[in-house]
């Protein structure tokens, strides 16, 4: 029999995920099988594979863990491929503490692992960094939300799971305060705005779409010039919804797309800004977030500068 009891950085795991991390070499249709017939349980009483883990739960296993290992299972798929080799001393860290992490992501870097990504992701870094501390208590140190690959600027990282819990109740719920620098074509109306319209789902599946139609999510962006020319201006943009691109789908959509945008942007701008200022990736920094502390809700404020290849476009193009 087996029998341990949850601590405070397993709290919010389901319990499906928490066993499958917690026995590895364990079939992963084996648990689930165990946790149907009642081998698995949670103080005492029938555990539910979606159920939400809290601290002090006492989780009692039917068997031992050399039993369950050798149960028959299928032959093993190849092992995934080892990370790419880092440098994580390139990694620029902003803040840290044992609970987080504030890195200032360069443009190019991806967050994640996915279709056409090559070289070391942000992950990567972060992990090469942390070493074996990168793991506790079976959570793996990751980003707490996401930056496109192109963007530069403040992203963060949990270091322990109820940190992430944490951040995941606030970025889908509480809307942490962040801040934008992005240049966008032409002249602006006024000094501010706000942009209120609702995007697609960016993700939204081709079934799902037959089904029920395009789903429209809300989406508010407000936007502040803060230099201006008859040509472009620099905008400071905060989202209080964190739909993807919404910067740039909003900007866009109001008749000022961002420089650099390969995605949504005007092909022939951004032709003649490489060419006369330079600029050779997406310009949007994510400048300032601000967000309540994980252990005791306490604000929290991170900055970073502008990168000086922006800085050297807004010279060349006399808006710095």
């Amino acid at each position: 029999m087996i029998e341990y009891r949850i601590e405070a950085d397993t709290v919010g795991m389901r319990l499906d995920k928490h066993l499958r991390k917690r026995m590895p070499n364990v079939p992963v249709s084996h648990l689930f099988k165990m946790i149907r017939t009642k081998k698995v349980r949670v103080n005492g009483k029938r555990a539910q594979p979606e159920q939400l883990l809290v601290e002090g739960d006492v989780l009692t296993i039917r068997g031992t863990e050399e039993q369950l290992t050798l149960a028959e299972r299928p032959k093993p798929d190849r092992p995934p491929p080892p990370p790419p080799p880092v440098d994580p001393s390139r990694l620029v860290i902003l803040m840290e503490d044992d609970w987080l992490m504030a890195v200032d992501k360069p443009s190019g870097m991806a967050v994640h692992t996915g279709s056409g990504i090559t070289g070391g992701t942000l992950v990567d870094y972060v992990r090469a960094y942390l070493g074996p501390k990168a793991t506790r208590n079976d959570f793996t140190a990751s980003p707490a939300h996401r930056l496109d690959r192109e963007t530069s600027g403040v992203i963060l990282v949990a270091k322990r799971r109820p940190a992430m819990v944490h951040f995941t109740e606030i970025f889908t719920h509480g809307h942490p305060k962040k801040r934008y620098l992005t240049l966008v074509k032409g002249k602006m109306p006024r000094d501010s705005g706000v942009i209120d319209l609702p995007l697609a789902e960016h993700q939204q599946t081709a079934e799902s779409k037959s089904r029920r139609g395009v789903n429209m999510q809300e989406a508010v962006t407000r936007w502040k010039v803060v230099r201006q020319s008859s040509e472009a201006a620099l905008l400071s943009c905060t989202i209080e919804t964190g739909r993807t691109h919404q910067i740039r789908r909003h900007l866009v959509a109001v008749g000022h797309p961002v420089a650099g945008d390969k995605k949504y942007g005007d092909f022939a701008f951004n032709r003649d800004v490489r060419a006369r200022w330079g600029l050779k990736r997406l310009f949007l920094h994510a400048e300032r977030i601000e967000f309540p502390h994980p252990e005791d809700d306490r604000k929290v404020v991170v900055e970073t500068p502008m990168p000086p290849e922006l800085k050297d476009v807004l010279k060349r193009a006399a808006l710095l």
